[in-house]
C-alpha cells in the first residue's frame, strides 16, 4: 500500500507526490474524507489523480492512499434491479445511510455480503471443469437464473459442492486446480478497463429483433451488433432507448444514464419499474441493471460510468444471454474526457475534445458482439450497444457525433422537424443507415419472408422518389406531376403515415412482430401496384386515391391481427374500377 501526498487540487484532478510503487490505474483513497479516485498518469512518484467524488475544501499536504487495485466492479447475483451510481455504489443503499444528499466519501459495499441465496449445483464432484464453466445457478427473479461461472484461469476437478443456501462471500464450491486447493465463491471481481475474455467473435448476421418497424425493416442492428441514437433535445432518444429496452430481443438490459439532466434520469427510475415485462407480466427491472450518473454529480464519474455498465453487460453475456446495453448519453461521457483533458493541459483537439477521443469511443464500443464465450461447451453470449449522442443543436458534423459514426454500424438519425411534426420515432429515413443489411439478408429470407429484403428496397425506393418528387412539389405544385408520380406521393404518404409512424403508448401498436410487418409493407406495395394497374387501364386517379381510405382501414386491420384482408382488397378494387 503506498501513501502520498496532495501537492495541487484543480477540480476533479487531484496531482499527488510520493506514489512511485503505485501503478497506472489504480484506485486511491483522497484526504481523511477517503474520496475515491483513480491514477490516470504517472511521472515518476508523481501521480495524476481523477477523483470520482466533490473535492472542494481539500488543499495540499493532505494524504493520498493507494489500494493497489484498478477500478473493478463487483459481480454476483444481486446485481439485476439494483440502481448504482457511476463507480457502482448503490443509491439505494447510500439513501438509507446519508439521506437524500450523496455524500461524498461513503463507502457501501456494491452488492448486499450477508443475504443468502439458494445455490443450486450444476455440476458434481469429481467432473473437470475449465473457465467459464457454468458450476451452480441462483434464481435471482422470476426472469434471471444467475449461473455461477468457474472464475478466469482456473479449471480442474470439483472436490466439494453441495445444494444449501449461501451468501456471496461463502464457499460453494471447492476446486482442485492443478494440485492447489481453491475455494470458489458466487461473488468475484472484474477491472472495469479490461474486457472480459471469450473464445470466438462471430459474424453479427442474427437480427436483434425490436418490434420497432422503422428499425426492424428499414434500418436493423444484429445481435451483437452497435448503433447511435443522436438527435437534439425533445427529437426522442430516451423514448426509442425505452423501447428498445422493454421489446428487444434481449434477455439483460443495462441502461446507463450518464451526465444526463436529474428530472430525466428520474423519469427513467420513475418508468422501468412499472414497465410491465411483456415475457413475464412482471416488473422490466426484473431483468434491468441501472447506472444513473446525473449532470450533477462529478464529472469525472461519468467516465466510470461507461466502462462499469459494459463490464456488468460482458458478465451476463458471458453466462450465455443477449445483453442490450443502453448508453444515454455518450456525449456527456465525451465532456467529461474534455474537462479532465484540459485539466491535464494537454494538447487539444476539435472544439477542446482530446485527440484520443476517437480511440476511447471505439475501445468502447468495440466490447460488443456476439461470442461464443470460455467454457467447455460451445455457449453463444451477445452484447449489443445502443449509444444516444446529443449533438448541440442536433448538429451531428461535431466530433462526438463523426468519432461515433466512424465506429457503429448503425445509424438511427433523430430528426427534430419529424418530432415537431409528432412523427415518433422520429428517425430520419432519408439519413439513417444499417450496414448489417447484407449480412441480415439470409436471416431475413429464413425467418420473415424470402421476399422480404425486396419489399425492403421497394419501400426506400418509393421514399426517396417521395423526396424528389417533394421538390417539384413545393416549387411547382401537385397538379405538374403526372398521375404515376401522384400515386407515387400517396403511396409514400401511407409508408409514412401507417407504417413508420408508431404509437409508443398504444398496447397494440408499440410493438409489431415480424410477421406483422411483411403482412403491412406487403399490402402498402400490394396498393400500389393494383393502382399502377389500374391507371394503365384508365381509370381516373381520383377514383384511385377515393380507395385510399380502404387501404388506410386495412393496415389498422392487420396492425390489430387480421391476415385475410387481400380479398377485401381486391374487391373494393373492382366495386370502384366497375
Amino acid at each position: 500500500m503506498t501513501n502520498g501526498i496532495i501537492t495541487k487540487v484543480a477540480g476533479p484532478l487531484v496531482i499527488a507526490e510520493g506514489m512511485r510503487d503505485a501503478n497506472m490505474f489504480d484506485v486511491v483513497r483522497v484526504s481523511s474524507h477517503r474520496l475515491i479516485g483513480e491514477i490516470i498518469e504517472m511521472h515518476g512518484d508523481r501521480a495524476s489523480i481523477q477523483v470520482y467524488e466533490e473535492t472542494s475544501g481539500l488543499g495540499p499536504g493532505e494524504a493520498v492512499e493507494s489500494t493497489g487495485a484498478p477500478l473493478s466492479v463487483e459481480l454476483g447475483p444481486g446485481l439485476i434491479g439494483a440502481i448504482y451510481d457511476g463507480i457502482q455504489r448503490p443509491l439505494n443503499e447510500i439513501m438509507k445511510v446519508a439521506g437524500n444528499n450523496l455524500e461524498r466519501g461513503v463507502e457501501v459495499p456494491s452488492l448486499d455480503h450477508k443475504k443468502k441465496w439458494h445455490f443450486v449445483p450444476a455440476v458434481k464432484k469429481g467432473d473437470r471443469v475449465v473457465a467459464g464453466d457454468t458450476i451452480g445457478t441462483v434464481q435471482e427473479t422470476h426472469a434471471v437464473v444467475h449461473r455461477i461461472l468457474v472464475p478466469d484461469k482456473m479449471s480442474g476437478t470439483i472436490k466439494d459442492i453441495k445444494e444449501a443456501d449461501f451468501n456471496i462471500d461463502e464457499t460453494v464450491a471447492v476446486l482442485d486446480n492443478n494440485g492447489k486447493t481453491e475455494n470458489l465463491h458466487m461473488g468475484t471481481k472484474w477491472p472495469v478497463r479490461i474486457g472480459r475474455p471469450y473464445k470466438k467473435k462471430l459474424s453479427p448476421d442474427i437480427l436483434l429483433t425490436t418490434g420497432q418497424r422503422t428499425i426492424d425493416t428499414l434500418f436493423p442492428i444484429a445481435k451483437g451488433g452497435v448503433a447511435a441514437v443522436p438527435g437534439p433535445f425533445g427529437s426522442g432518444k430516451t423514448v426509442v432507448q425505452h423501447q428498445l429496452a422493454k421489446w428487444a430481443a434481449a434477455d439483460i438490459i443495462v441502461y446507463i444514464g450518464c451526465g444526463e439532466r436529474g428530472n430525466e434520469m428520474t423519469d427513467v427510475l420513475n418508468e422501468f419499474p412499472e414497465l410491465r415485462d411483456p415475457r413475464t407480466g412482471n416488473s422490466l427491472m426484473e431483468r434491468t441493471v441501472l447506472i444513473a450518473n446525473t449532470s450533477d454529480m462529478p464529472v469525472a464519474a461519468r467516465e466510470a460510468s461507461i466502462y462499469t455498465g459494459i463490464t456488468i453487460a460482458e458478465y451476463f453475456r458471458d453466462m450465455g444471454y443477449t445483453v442490450a446495453l443502453m448508453a444515454d448519453s455518450t456525449s456527456r461521457w465525451a465532456e467529461a474526457l474534455r474537462e479532465m483533458s484540459g485539466r491535464l493541459e494537454e494538447m487539444p483537439g476539435e472544439e477542446g475534445y482530446p485527440a484520443y477521443l476517437g480511440s476511447r469511443l471505439a475501445q468502447f464500443y468495440e466490447r460488443a458482439g456476439r461470442v461464443i464465450v470460455n467454457g467447455s461447451k460451445d455457449t453463444e453470449g451477445a452484447l449489443s450497444v445502443i449509444g444516444a449522442v446529443s449533438p448541440p443543436g442536433g448538429d451531428i458534423s461535431e466530433p462526438v457525433s463523426q468519432a461515433t459514426l466512424r465506429i457503429v454500424k448503425v445509424f438511427w438519425g433523430l430528426d427534430a422537424s419529424l418530432a415537431y411534426k409528432r412523427h415518433f420515432p422520429a428517425i430520419n429515413w432519408l439519413t439513417s443507415y444499417s450496414l448489417y443489411t447484407d449480412q441480415l439478408e439470409k436471416w431475413y429470407a429464413e425467418n420473415a419472408s424470402p421476399d422480404f429484403m425486396e419489399l425492403r428496397g421497394r419501400l426506400m425506393s418509393l421514399l426517396q422518389d417521395e423526396a424528389e418528387l417533394q421538390e417539384i412539389v413545393n416549387l411547382v405544385g401537385m397538379d405538374a406531376l403526372s398521375a404515376p408520380d401522384r400515386l407515387k406521393l400517396e403511396t409514400a404518404r401511407a409508408i409514412r403515415e401507417d407504417y413508420l409512424h408508431q404509437n409508443a403508448f398504444d398496447d397494440i401498436d408499440t410493438y409489431s412482430s415480424l410477421n406483422k410487418q411483411y403482412k403491412m409493407l406487403d399490402l402498402i406495395l400490394a396498393w400500389y401496384a393494383m393502382g399502377q394497374d389500374a391507371l394503365t387501364d384508365n381509370v381516373r386517379f381520383d377514383d384511385i386515391v377515393g380507395v385510399f381510405v380502404g387501404l388506410k382501414i386495412l393496415l389498422r386491420l392487420v396492425e390489430r391481427g387480421a391476415v385475410s384482408v387481400f380479398l377485401f382488397l381486391k374487391i373494393t378494387f373492382f366495386v370502384r374500377h366497375n
